[in-house]
């Protein structure tokens, strides 16, 4: 089981340049605070002085000492070509790999000038870890972690939060499950108070891989022991509580060697706890750290070696994201070009390999904006809307001229029916504008990875995204051009022989035959009980009772002179004067009102002279002129204007359903023909015409700097992930036992 700490060492050298945080690697983290001798704990470990001392903080960066036992007849780590072949032990540098340090005054030197490199010279810390690796015939097989000491109080030149970063730093490492804790404290102060003990169980509350070791055994007050706090009675520790006798201050200014500590550290112990002496102690800290690491990476590389396998297959889909390093710009950008092409047109299609499933864009949306939007808008449309009978009966007089009609003039219905069809246009131009947009938003959503590229590639993004809009731009004047051309058509010939009209029309004839059938001989003639009922409005100052004075009749005259002079509904009719509002406005009042007619025999001047001007509004209110406005009766339709309007109105309706349903078919038609299958079929040669330059290519294929960054990173991991999943895969089952 010796042989998995060499495979974590292994890892570990792996993950160095990567950063092994990613991968949790099993290690053991050396916490406590400053001046609590953690140093001496480590240099105990290995048997050489070599970590820098002093006051204040020293220790600034992680430090990863790889403790590599290797006897004279170690062939895996000893090499002529180094040198190592008889030395008896030496250190390397993973910062630099081909130097062999055989003095470890020069380690310590190292490790200074390495700090103050990447952490500076103001006492600040870093987190960017050291390797460290100590080939001896004396050390254990051992991975330990020495981290900057717990500080208060900033020193010197240190900043102001030298304890918060000093903490994150120290979580950064404990936090990470696969690591065992070894919490270092003083013996000259209270257990309870020790701030190791406290950051480890914040993270491992049950204490499972906690080691905690006491050092300073000889330096406590004079009566005083650490019999029960090593054993565990004052705070008990899972995995034990090893207690330490380091070297003084003095000793070390004396050039006293570990060798010679280490006896008088054994010495001590039996002395002073000599039933406890087997179980503290330096050499018996080192093989209880090896068990438990060993232990502990057994426990943890099964779990270790699932993790890399699905790391490797995650990085290699995040590379293959990235793209390769492009070699042939000119085929590159080739590719780049068709593939957009033919993945916006599977777009358009539906054939698109990653087809949205929130929203539907695309060729589906295209659709329903012909049948649904589109067709939706010409249906809410009313054949008759914005049309009053008033309109209607204008326009047919308009249309006869001087003369007085028999029939109803068919230009009457040409002209009305063209405006009608003319509210046609706005919705079906409107429907060009949403098929515009969506090609405009189909760039967005056209795959993947087109658009992996397109990140991968900005410039070669924006010009692509202007060569597009700009070919939708262009056809879209001759689109809108085509579709105003349909509704112009329409209204350059209006088909009275069309099929579906013709049947319309002939029961429109067979409507106007019966009417005429039916109407009574004796009512095409005037009477006079048929003139007595036409009646015609007085001002209001006519009251029940009241017999109208001279001034009244001719105001009376004037104004039915007025209206008989400019006809119904003339529009020069002046608006505030009461009379104006005999003529009604609306269709369905003329449609729902059948009394008296208004024949030819029914002018003002003949009712006046007929009818007695007595009240004839005996029935209504008095009106107050200047506070209401004037109520007036309305005027009734005859029976022939009724039937003049109802045929024309037919008329319109029938022709109108067929133009409108004409329109619903043929403007998505021209939209596809003249605006996206154009653009389908064009856009791979507009994008190769304008962005397949020689002069163009390097600048078009310059990739921003972050994908080209992420891309190095992630090709480090994914080969280190490959190295570590063959180191551990080397691992037999015989090696857990």
């Amino acid at each position: 089981m010796e042989q998995l700490i060499p495979v974590i060492n292994k890892l570990q050298d792996v993950f160095h340049t990567v950063g092994a945080d990613t991968i949790q690697l099993p290690q053991i983290v050396v916490v406590g605070t400053q001046s609590s001798g953690k140093s001496s704990v480590l240099e105990g470990l290995v048997g050489r002085t070599f970590l820098p001392r002093g006051t204040g903080i020293v220790t600034r960066r992680p430090l990863v000492l790889q403790l590599i036992y290797t006897p004279l007849d170690d062939k895996e780590h000893r090499s002529a070509d180094e040198g190592t072949l008889h030395l008896e032990e030496w250190a390397k540098f993973l910062h630099l790999k081909n130097k062999i340090f055989t003095d470890f005054n020069e380690v310590l030197k190292e490790i200074e000038h390495e700090t103050e490199r990447v952490a500076g010279h103001n006492k600040g810390i870093a987190h960017e870890p050291m390797n460290l690796k100590v080939y001896s015939t004396k050390v254990v097989n051992l991975t330990l972690v020495d981290l900057p000491g717990i500080t208060k109080v900033p020193v010197g030149d240190q900043p102001e939060d030298i304890e918060a970063k000093i903490y994150e730093l120290i979580f950064s490492f404990i936090s990470n499950p696969n690591s065992l804790i070894l919490a270092v404290t003083p013996a000259t102060t209270d257990l309870a108070t020790s701030e190791a003990l406290k950051l480890a169980r914040e993270v491992d509350p049950e204490g499972r891989r906690t080691l905690a070791v006491m050092t300073k055994l000889d330096l406590m007050d004079a009566g005083t022991d650490a019999i029960d706090v090593l054993c565990g009675r004052v705070i008990p520790v899972k995995l034990g509580i090893i207690g330490l006798v380091n070297r003084s201050q003095k000793d070390i200014q004396n050039n006293k060697s570990i060798e010679e500590a280490l006896k008088d550290e054994m010495s001590f112990l039996q002395r002073r706890y000599p039933t406890l002496a087997t179980r503290n102690g330096t050499a018996y800290l080192g093989k209880t750290l090896q068990r438990l690491l060993m232990h502990h990476i057994r426990d943890c590389l099964p779990e270790l070696k699932t993790r890399v396998n699905l790391m490797v297959s995650q990085f290699q889909a995040l590379l293959h994201s990235y793209g390769d390093q492009v070699k042939d710009k000119s085929q590159t950008l080739l590719q780049i070009i068709t593939k957009f092409a033919s993945s916006y047109c599977a777009t358009i299609e539906g054939t698109a390999r990653n087809i949205e499933t929130t929203e539907l864009c695309g060729g589906a949306r295209i659709c329903y904006i012909f049948h649904e939007t589109f067709g939706r808008t010409l249906d809410s449309i009313h054949p008759l809307s914005g049309l009053t009978t008033l309109d209607i009966l204008t326009a047919i007089r308009n249309a006869t001229g001087p003369r007085p009609a028999l029939f109803v003039p068919e230009v009457s219905f040409e002209l009305l029916v063209k405006r009608q069809i003319r509210r046609l246009e706005d919705p079906s131009l409107r429907c060009i504008e949403l098929v515009h947009e969506e090609m405009q938003r189909i760039i967005q959503h056209c795959g993947t990875e087109v658009q992996q590229e397109m990140l991968r590639f900005p410039k070669l993004h924006e010009k692509i995204v202007d060569v597009v809009t700009s070919l939708l731009r262009q056809r879209l004047p001759p689109t809108n051009v085509m579709v105003e051309n349909l509704v112009a058509i329409e209204l350059a010939y209006i088909n009275t022989k069309h099929p579906d009209f013709h049947r319309e029309a002939s029961l429109v004839s067979t409507l106007m035959h019966t009417h005429v059938e039916e109407a009574p001989a004796h009512k095409l003639q005037p009477s006079k009980q048929s003139t007595k009922k036409q009646t015609v409005p007085y001002p209001p100052g006519i009251v029940n009772g009241d017999s109208p004075s001279k001034e009244q009749i001719r105001v009376q005259k004037t104004s039915m002179s007025l209206v008989e002079s400019n006809g119904v509904g003339a529009p020069n009719v002046v608006q505030t004067n009461w009379l104006t509002n005999l003529l009604p406005v609306g269709r369905d009042e003329f449609a729902n009102d059948t009394s008296a007619e208004n024949t030819p025999t029914a002018t003002p001047t003949h009712h006046a002279a007929s009818t007695p001007l007595q009240n004839p509004f005996g029935h209504q209110k008095p009106v107050n002129l200047l506070s209401e406005a004037v109520h007036q009766p309305e005027r009734k339709l005859s029976e022939r204007e009724k039937r003049d309007c109802e045929v024309i109105e037919r008329l319109i309706k029938a022709y109108f359903y067929i133009v409108r349903k004409s329109i619903q078919d043929s403007v998505p038609k021209a939209v596809m023909h003249f605006l996206v299958n154009h653009v389908k079929d064009n856009l791979q040669s507009e994008l190769v015409t304008h962005l397949y330059r020689p002069d163009q290519i390097d600048l078009l294929l310059s990739e921003s700097e972050h994908i080209a960054q992420r891309r190095k990173e992630a090709a480090d991991m994914l080969e280190a992930l490959q190295r570590s999943s063959v180191i551990i895969g080397e691992i037999r089952e015989t090696h857990f036992w």
